[in-house]
C-alpha cells in the first residue's frame, strides 16, 4: 500500500531501476535521446513499483519540478549523450515545485562512454550554481565536490522553503566567495538582476554631464584607481561598473581619469597629478555619489556598506591604503 512507502523501500526501487536502466541504456540507442529516456525512467520505474507492491507513479505537469512524484517522493531525471556526470538542474526558485512532494532524487542517465545510469538524492549531488537567465542548480553525479548546501551554510529542506530574496542572499554570497581578483557579480543583486540595455552604448558618445556623472559613480565605488601609473587592474572596477550597471562599454577606461580631456578641463596646465586634477573636477558629483547610489554597490564593490555621511571618509581611508607616491585625502574632499 502507498502509506507503507519509506525512504529505504523507495531507495530499494531505485537501485534496482538504475540497474535496469543501465542495462537498457547500454543495450540500445533507442532511449539516448532525452525525452525518450525520460518516458523509459517513468514507465521501468512505475514496473518496478508494481513489483514491489506499491502504488504506480504519478505523472506531473510537463514543466513541474520533480519529473515524478509518488506520496512524497519524487524524481528528477537527467540525461547526456556526453561521458559526464554533469548536468545543469533546476531553477533555485523552485516555482513549479509539486505539492506535497517532500523528498527529491535524481535519476541520471549517461549514454557517453560507458552507458551508465545511477540515482542520488537531489541535495546531495547539487554541488553548484549557474546563472543564465536565471540561477539554477548544477548537478554533479561524480567526484568529490561537497554539496553546495554545505558551502551556503544551510540545509536544502530550510532553503527551499525560503522567500526568493532570501534564496538570493545565499546564492549571492556563495558566489561572491568564489570571485577572483577583478570579477564582479553582473548577474544578480539582492534578488534583482542588472538591467543592461539591449544596444551598449560606448562612453565617449554620451553627452558630457552623463560622462561626468557616470565618471564620479566609478569613481566613489573604485578608490584604487588612486594606485600608482604601474598598477595592474586598477581601472577593471571602474570599467564593469559602467558596464553592468548603465550599459556603457568604454574601451579605455584610464581615460576616464588621467586623460588630459579630463584632467586639464578647468586648467589647461600640463604636468602634475592627473588622476588628482580629474578627481577634484568632479569631487561634487563624487560627494553626491556617495550620498545617493545604493547601499548593495558599496557591499559589491567594497565588501561593505556604510553609511551615506560616512562613505568620503571611508573611500578617502582606501584611496590613501592604495596610493604609494601622495594622499589623497591630503587634497581631496577639505571642504566640508
Amino acid at each position: 500500500c502507498v502509506s507503507s512507502l519509506t525512504h529505504e523501500k523507495f531507495e530499494a526501487v531505485l537501485d534496482s531501476v538504475a540497474v535496469r536502466l543501465t542495462d537498457d541504456l547500454a543495450a540500445s540507442s533507442l532511449y539516448h535521446d532525452p525525452q525518450r529516456f525520460e518516458q523509459h525512467v517513468r514507465d521501468t520505474l512505475r514496473h518496478a513499483m508494481r513489483e514491489h507492491g506499491l502504488a504506480p507513479v504519478s505523472r506531473t505537469h510537463p514543466h513541474a519540478f520533480p519529473d515524478v512524484s509518488l506520496n512524497g517522493f519524487g524524481v528528477e531525471v537527467k540525461f547526456t549523450k556526453k561521458d559526464s556526470w554533469l548536468a545543469v538542474g533546476n531553477s533555485v526558485f523552485e516555482g513549479m515545485r509539486t505539492v506535497g512532494v517532500e523528498r527529491v532524487y535524481v535519476v541520471f542517465g549517461k549514454a557517453g562512454g560507458t552507458p551508465e545510469v545511477r540515482w542520488a538524492r537531489y541535495e546531495d549531488c547539487v554541488t553548484h550554481v549557474r546563472v543564465s537567465h536565471a540561477p539554477r542548480f548544477v548537478i554533479e553525479m561524480d567526484g568529490d565536490r561537497a554539496p553546495l548546501f554545505d558551502h551556503m551554510g544551510v540545509g536544502y529542506d530550510d532553503f527551499r522553503e525560503l522567500p526568493d530574496q532570501d534564496k538570493m542572499h545565499h546564492i549571492r554570497a556563495y558566489s561572491r566567495n568564489r570571485l577572483q581578483p577583478g570579477e564582479r557579480l553582473w548577474w544578480v543583486e539582492d534578488g534583482e538582476p542588472h538591467t543592461i540595455p539591449l544596444e551598449v552604448r560606448l562612453y565617449m558618445r554620451l553627452p558630457q554631464w552623463e560622462k561626468r556623472t557616470l565618471r564620479a559613480e566609478a569613481a566613489i565605488l573604485s578608490p584604487q584607481i588612486c594606485q600608482g601609473s604601474r598598477a595592474r587592474g586598477k581601472y577593471t572596477d571602474a570599467a564593469l561598473y559602467l558596464l553592468t550597471e548603465h550599459g556603457v562599454f568604454c574601451p579605455q577606461t584610464r581615460d576616464l581619469f588621467s586623460a588630459g580631456s579630463v584632467a586639464l578641463r578647468d586648467d589647461d596646465t600640463r604636468g602634475g597629478n592627473y588622476i588628482l586634477r580629474a578627481l577634484l573636477d568632479i569631487e561634487d558629483l563624487m560627494r553626491d555619489a556617495a550620498k545617493r547610489l545604493d547601499g548593495r554597490l558599496f557591499e559589491e564593490y567594497w565588501g561593505a556598506d556604510f553609511a551615506p555621511d560616512a562613505r568620503i571618509g571611508e573611500w578617502l581611508r582606501r584611496a590613501d591604503s592604495f596610493a604609494s607616491d601622495w594622499r589623497p585625502s591630503d587634497f581631496l574632499f577639505l571642504a566640508k
